[in-house]
């Protein structure tokens, strides 16, 4: 269904400030789980179901998902949709159950990006391309101040 997706474009308005006030126009992001160091969607899983894996990345197990959809509330980003195939909550798992258990060491997203906009990689080696980005771009998270921390950046 059209809100069962893993990766969707959001919009936001843009309105100017005084004295420069504008028609206001829209802006368009890519968006999906924001992997938080913090997500709420864990804190509330009665069943443990949603887990962070030994990469820290959020998981869901879908085995242990019973539907009760308090990750779907507890999540400020409202990355999560139910699976009708396999009866539990779903979301973006940057492809660990595919592209990254057979060893590749990309997203199907990154791997697919006609720009190339798309890098993914592990922040905790300095020599990796996303550190480098890091360090050297200026960039910044969505919904930064309610205390998620989350590891999905945007480049300005």
């Amino acid at each position: 269904g059209a809100k069962a997706h893993r990766i969707w474009v959001g919009t936001y308005e843009i309105e100017g400030k005084y004295p420069f006030l504008s028609i206001p126009s829209s802006t368009f992001y890519p968006s999906q789980c924001q992997h938080c160091a913090n997500a709420p969607c864990e804190e509330v899983c009665p069943t443990h179901a949603t887990y962070y894996d030994k990469n820290g990345v959020v998981q869901i197990d879908a085995q242990k998902c019973i539907l009760c959809s308090y990750c779907m509330v507890a999540c400020p980003y409202d990355a999560r949709y139910v699976d009708t195939r396999t009866m539990s909550v779903d979301k973006c798992n940057f492809c660990s159950d595919t592209r990254l258990a057979r060893g590749l060491k990309t997203t199907a997203c990154q791997a697919t990006c006609p720009t190339k906009v798309r890098i993914f990689g592990d922040m905790e080696d300095p020599n990796s391309e996303v550190s480098h980005i890091l360090r050297t771009k200026e960039h910044f998270t969505l919904k930064a101040g309610i205390g998620t921390e989350p590891r999905l950046f945007y480049i300005k």
